[in-house]
């Protein structure tokens, strides 16, 4: 396959994974706010996160490696957004810290994995492709997986053992230190391609 073909397909791919991320946004927050749930909610905005990453990949595909390493290095700071909505929400749910209703944080958790797994599945091929850019939005789909079986797993700690708030913070929590670390590694490739560039 050359590489203009392998641009066309790459360019469809993360468009569709920007409308799937966009789309289950609104799901997973309107359920957020309704049950309470810090983990939902830091989810929810990583997925609006998501979908920003993947278009602006989209729009930066023809760029210079240089322009692009730039453009991975502003992505690598987007990737801390949901952490700080989580470390926010996280402080306003210690001051009243109610369980999440099991069931409705179970749903959405399962709905999300769906989204993120078809997601992940797409943008493995291209992993390599394009450097740092898609190596962000593979590795921002890969630990969605990660944090949406930790919110499945919380909501079933929450309904049989611990009915508590805790299982649902700790995974909220839990989100926003994947997604620094995966910032981390995009930062670190960004930097080398930039020196590589010049």
């Amino acid at each position: 396959m050359n590489r203009s073909s392998h641009d066309r397909r790459l360019h469809r791919v993360v468009r569709l994974v920007a409308l799937l991320n966009l789309g289950y946004f609104g799901i997973e927050f309107a359920v957020a706010m309704a049950i309470g749930s810090v983990a939902l909610f830091a989810d929810s905005i990583d997925f609006i996160e998501d979908a920003s990453v993947n278009l602006l990949i989209a729009a930066a595909l023809g760029w210079s490696a240089r322009g692009r390493a730039r453009l991975a290095m502003a992505l690598a700071l987007i990737l801390l957004l949901p952490g700080a909505a989580a470390l926010w929400t996280a402080w306003q749910k210690i001051s009243l810290p109610i369980a999440p209703a099991p069931l409705p944080l179970s749903l959405a958790g399962a709905g999300a994995l769906v989204v993120n797994l078809a997601c992940a599945i797409m943008l493995a091929r291209f992993r390599h492709h394009a450097g740092s850019l898609t190596r962000a939005a593979f590795l921002s789909a890969r630990n969605d997986v990660f944090a949406n079986v930790a919110i499945i797993a919380a909501a079933a700690v929450t309904s049989l053992w611990w009915r508590t708030a805790w299982p649902d913070l700790i995974v909220g929590l839990g989100i926003g230190v994947l997604n620094a670390g995966a910032a981390r590694e995009i930062w670190q490739a960004a930097r080398a391609e930039q020196r590589d560039a010049d």
